[in-house]
Formats: structure tokens, C-alpha cells, sequence
């Protein structure tokens, strides 16, 4: 089984070590054709993708943060996002075929 984490923000990827996240997989975007059941997403992914790895089996936990909206669009430090209440949550997404 396989951890992903999928950012480009290398503030994310310092956090994640400084909390002793365990990470195998370090990506700046995620093909969900490489997750398998039983592997991890860690990340902001968009809806679509966050489904997508649902649906072939793997958990996707969700980088999550209360962000005031002047801080919006910075490059976010370890500490910043700290400061900002950063937590991983798991969440089950699924897509809903259009009738």
C-alpha cells in the first residue's frame, strides 16, 4: 500500500514530514490510473479526482485549513499552515451518474 502526497507547495511537504507524516509517494499532480485499493491520497484534490481515487479503492484525506481570504493565492509556509489549523480529514467522495 502506497501514501500519496499531491501538492506543489513545498510549505505542504515540510509540514507533512514536521507532523511525521508517512509519505512513499511525493507528486505535484496524481494520476488516479496509479492508485490501487488500499492506498492514501493525501492532498487538495478537485472533487472529480478525489471520487476517482475513491472508486478504484484507495482513501483520500483531504489537506484542510481555515484560510482567511487575504492569505489566498500566497505560497503557505509549514508554519503558516500551522498557524491556520492544517489537518488531514478523510472524506468519501463518489460520483452520481446524471439521469
Amino acid at each position: 500500500m502506497t501514501t500519496f502526497l499531491v501538492t506543489r507547495h513545498l510549505g505542504a511537504r515540510v509540514w507533512a514530514e514536521q507532523e511525521g507524516i508517512r509519505v512513499d509517494r511525493l507528486a505535484d499532480h496524481l494520476d488516479p490510473a496509479e492508485v490501487e485499493p488500499g492506498d492514501t491520497v493525501l492532498g487538495t484534490l478537485p472533487v472529480n479526482l478525489a471520487a476517482e481515487v475513491c472508486a478504484r479503492g484507495g482513501r483520500y484525506l483531504h489537506l484542510s485549513l481555515a484560510l482567511p481570504g487575504e492569505w489566498r493565492g500566497r505560497e503557505l509556509s509549514a508554519d503558516d499552515l500551522r498557524r491556520f489549523g492544517a489537518r488531514l480529514e478523510q472524506f468519501e467522495v463518489r460520483a452520481i451518474p446524471s439521469a
